[in-house]
């Protein structure tokens, strides 16, 4: 069960039901003690769920003392979470920092306040007559290492207050261009006016921004539509749980124990 990665078991679509017999001991407290003792669970977070809403259901099946995450994803988006309990929680550093790849449309001809589906329409331009190679081309530009502006709509600090408050608020956060990396930004396929791209970039990078400063070069605006988080490095949304099937396994172990006793 445990990955060469790391010294914490990974439970993926591959290995869930492999625990079984770990976990379906004679002593009740078998589940929450595996959980404390650390493992690595790949979510497949729900369209709607904040990245929080995952840990705290994962917490509530598991009756971990402690979870934690590995990059946030917005409520809208989709896609991998990589979910720490126990002792594993140590090690959250260790995925934040590996590069992230995302499936993203981005509908050209609008801008939100958020620059992502949740926000309102704040500015609509002309969308032009663009080709995919165009696109492409337009792409290139992204390439490599690059400053990125984050968005307002971010939960950096500002002097201590998350951004995002203080738009919410009308003001305009003081914020500072970040250096990132860009390692792929491919257009998949283009029907005027949604764009469908994968980008591979580093950690610190919003795709909303990326959505905004390409439509800011092509004149006409843009956000992101939809996204979803396909890897994290080496880790697959493809081996991913969702939440029901971990709360049904989990569930259905429970339920094991207490037979037993």
């Amino acid at each position: 069960m445990k990955n060469s990665t790391h010294e914490f078991p990974l439970i993926t679509t591959h290995s869930l039901n492999s625990i079984g017999s770990v976990l379906l001991a004679i002593d009740p407290t078998a589940i929450s003690n595996f959980f404390d003792d650390g493992a690595v669970v790949l979510v497949s977070k729900p369209a709607g769920w904040t990245s929080f809403d995952v840990v705290n259901k994962i917490r509530n099946i598991t009756r971990a003392k402690k979870v934690g995450h590995c990059g946030t994803l917005d409520p809208f988006a989709t896609g991998l979470l990589i979910v720490c309990t126990g002792k594993a929680t140590k090690i959250v550093d260790r995925f934040a920092g590996l590069s992230k790849t995302y499936l993203n449309e981005f509908e050209l001809g609008k801008t939100t306040d958020t620059l992502d589906c949740d926000g309102v329409v704040i500015d609509i331009g002309a969308v032009g007559d663009h080709t995919i190679e165009t696109l492409a081309a337009i792409a290139m530009e992204f390439a490599g290492e690059i400053e990125q502006m984050p968005p307002a709509y971010s939960a950096i600090k500002v002097n201590g207050t998350p951004s995002y408050k203080l738009a919410r608020k009308g003001n305009q956060p003081d914020l500072k261009p970040r250096k990132i990396q860009i390692e792929l930004f491919d257009i998949l396929d283009y029907k005027k006016p949604i764009m469908k791209t994968r980008i591979r970039c580093s950690k610190g990078t919003y795709i909303r921004a990326i959505a905004r400063d390409f439509g800011s070069k092509i004149g006409c605006g843009a956000y992101v539509k939809s996204l979803k988080r396909e890897s994290i490095g080496s880790y697959s949304c493809d081996d991913a749980l969702s939440i029901d099937q971990i709360a049904l396994v989990i569930n259905s172990l429970k339920s094991a124990n207490a037979h037993s006793n």
